[in-house]
C-alpha cells in the first residue's frame, strides 16, 4: 500500500477515534450504555485536551486547568459562585494537591475543613501544606470502631479498595492488604464539632454505600455533594439521596462522567444561577 494511502487512513482515523471516546463517555450514547451494562468503570479522567473541550461548557473564569483529575474544581466553583471561607468534608482524600477537590477551595478562597483517608502516607502532605484541614486516618463506613481491610495496588495508591476484584482489576499484580480503623461520617461530624458543611465530596472506591449508611443526612445537611458512582453502586447512591431529600443536579452530568452531585431539594431553587448553560 503506498505510503500516502497510509498516512491519509492515519489522519482520518483520529478524528473518527476522538469522536467514539466522546461518544462512549456521553450518557445519552448508546456506546455509554453498553460499558455500564458490561460493568465498565466510568470513564478514567480525560487528558488535557479533553479537558479544555469539556472546559467550554463552564464559565471561561473557571478554567482550564485545576488540580481535581477532572472538571470538579470547577463544578464546586460554579456551584457556590467562588463563596469564601466555606466548610468542606474531603472523604477519600489521597493526596494534599493531586487530583484533589479542595486544593482550590482552601488555597484560593480560604475554606478549611476535614480531610479523611484510609492510607496514613497521604497525612505528611496535608499536614504541611494545607494548614486549614485537619486529617484523619480512617475507613469511612457504616459502623465505628471496627476495623476494615483495603486491598492495596502495587501501581497507584488510589486503586485501594475494601473489594479486591476492583483492586485487582485495575491492578492485575495487586498485593497486600491494610487493616484500617473505621468510623461513621456521623462520629466525624460530631467528633469535629461540625455543624455546618459546604461541601461534601466521597470517592472511596466502592465504599460509597457503606459510607452513606454512617451518615444521618436529615441532620446533616451538606449543601453540595460529590460522590464516585461506579456502576456496580450507583444504584445505592440515588436511592439514598432520594430518600434524604437531594436531588441530582443534572446540568452537571455533561461535563463530569465520574461522579454524580446532589444538592437538598429545598435549597434547589438557588441553584439556577449556575453558569453553565
Amino acid at each position: 500500500m503506498p505510503l500516502a494511502c497510509v498516512a491519509l487512513g492515519m489522519a482520518l482515523a483520529v478524528p473518527v477515534t476522538i469522536a467514539t471516546v466522546r461518544v462512549s463517555r456521553d450518557p445519552e450514547s448508546i456506546l455509554y450504555s453498553l460499558r455500564l451494562r458490561l460493568g465498565g468503570a466510568p470513564a478514567p479522567s480525560p487528558p488535557a485536551g479533553e479537558l479544555a473541550y469539556e472546559a467550554r461548557w463552564l464559565d471561561p473564569a473557571y478554567g482550564p486547568g485545576g488540580e481535581s483529575s477532572g472538571p470538579e474544581q470547577w463544578i464546586v466553583r460554579d456551584f457556590f459562585r467562588d463563596k469564601r471561607n466555606g466548610v468542606f468534608v474531603d472523604v477519600g482524600a489521597a493526596d494534599y494537591k493531586l487530583g484533589s477537590n479542595t486544593w482550590y477551595l482552601e488555597t484560593e478562597l480560604g475554606w478549611s475543613g476535614i480531610a479523611i483517608d484510609a492510607q496514613d502516607l497521604y497525612r505528611p502532605g496535608w499536614e504541611q501544606h494545607r494548614p486549614r484541614t485537619r486529617f484523619l486516618t480512617f475507613f469511612v463506613s457504616d459502623r465505628s470502631s471496627e476495623r476494615a481491610r483495603l486491598h492495596l495496588s502495587q501501581m497507584d495508591p488510589n486503586y485501594a479498595s475494601h473489594v479486591e476484584a476492583f483492586t485487582k482489576r485495575l491492578d492485575p499484580l495487586a498485593q497486600g492488604t491494610l487493616e484500617v480503623p473505621t468510623i461513621t461520617l456521623n462520629d466525624v461530624f460530631q467528633a469535629q464539632g461540625l455543624t455546618d458543611i459546604d461541601f461534601l465530596s466521597i470517592d472511596i472506591e466502592l465504599a460509597e454505600p457503606k459510607a452513606l449508611a454512617g451518615l444521618d443526612a436529615q441532620r446533616y445537611r451538606p449543601r453540595l455533594v460529590c460522590i464516585e458512582a461506579y456502576p456496580q453502586v450507583r444504584q445505592d447512591i440515588l436511592n439514598y439521596f432520594a430518600r434524604n431529600g437531594y436531588v441530582l443536579l443534572g446540568h452537571y452530568l455533561r461535563v463530569d462522567l465520574e461522579n454524580l452531585w446532589f444538592t437538598p431539594l429545598a435549597g434547589v431553587a438557588g441553584v439556577g444561577s449556575s453558569r453553565l448553560p
